[in-house]
């Protein structure tokens, strides 16, 4: 068997309804190439080496998982990448999709990650805290819409697909997960960068708290922060009302 390590928060998925919800998430959209991060004691990976008609990779940092995977499910020789999703390059050249029960303590950066493949990422299942899900789902007004939830809604559709109570692993973790999956937007609304945008969006939530004209007066120019929008806080302002103010930054 295996064992479980906190360093690199594994909580393995035990509920193989779970398991079957996710796979037919990802059946719903079109599906060439698949990357698994994290198989850990391959809860999904028995469904996903079953997926006809798909290349199928996974990514795994544990050496003692590796060996697990492979000596359990013999279909994954040879289909294993040894490393982090945060280091290695991208699987193909081409688009492909992600899936994944996430450790937790890297979900943020898996998050960036995908935007740094956006290019590529047709679509992506994840399991994440119930916490980060939410965040990535929020809308404007909301109390947890954030940096996070801007960032990827610039770049993805966001649907919010169904939660899982912590008993569905082991050990158990002490906060309930969610599923969410990200698709491409059609619509990308039109920003100076992704460099004016990822600094708007950091400096207006770091002070979230603050009006925004306080927040971000080092960005414009003082006859710019005289518009009636920056009355607002930055959790008022839309995705697209954000990329619009990029057009007027310094």
């Amino acid at each position: 068997m295996y064992t479980l390590k906190k360093s690199l928060g594994q909580h393995f998925l035990k509920d193989e309804n779970v398991s079957r919800r996710i796979v037919e998430a990802l059946r719903e959209r079109p599906l060439e190439r698949l990357l698994e991060v994290g198989p850990g004691g391959g809860a999904l990976t028995k469904y996903l080496l079953e997926l006809e008609g798909v290349s199928f990779t996974a990514v795994e940092l544990d050496d003692e998982k590796v060996a697990y995977l492979e000596a359990t499910y013999p279909a994954i020789r040879g289909k294993l990448i040894k490393g982090s999703i945060l280091d290695i390059p991208a699987p193909w050249a081409g688009p492909f999709t992600l899936v994944g029960n996430f450790p937790y303590n890297i979900s943020t950066q898996i998050l960036f990650r995908v935007l740094d493949w956006k290019d590529q990422v047709e679509c992506m299942v994840g399991m994440f805290q119930k916490e980060v899900a939410q965040r990535v789902a929020a809308r404007e007004g909301s109390k947890t819409y954030g940096i996070l939830s801007v960032l990827v809604q610039a770049f993805f559709q966001v649907e919010y697909l169904f939660e899982v109570g912590e008993n569905a692993f082991t050990p158990p973790p002490k906060v309930k997960s969610a599923v969410i999956r990200l698709t491409p937007r059609t619509d990308v609304p039109d920003f100076r960068s992704e460099e004016h945008l990822r600094l708007l969006v950091k400096t207006a939530f770091n002070q979230r708290r603050k009006m925004l004209r306080n927040a971000v007066r080092g960005l414009f120019a003082p006859e710019t922060l005289s518009d009636p929008l920056f009355d607002r806080r930055a959790e008022q302002l839309s995705v697209a009302e954000f990329a619009a103010l990029t057009h007027r930054m310094n």
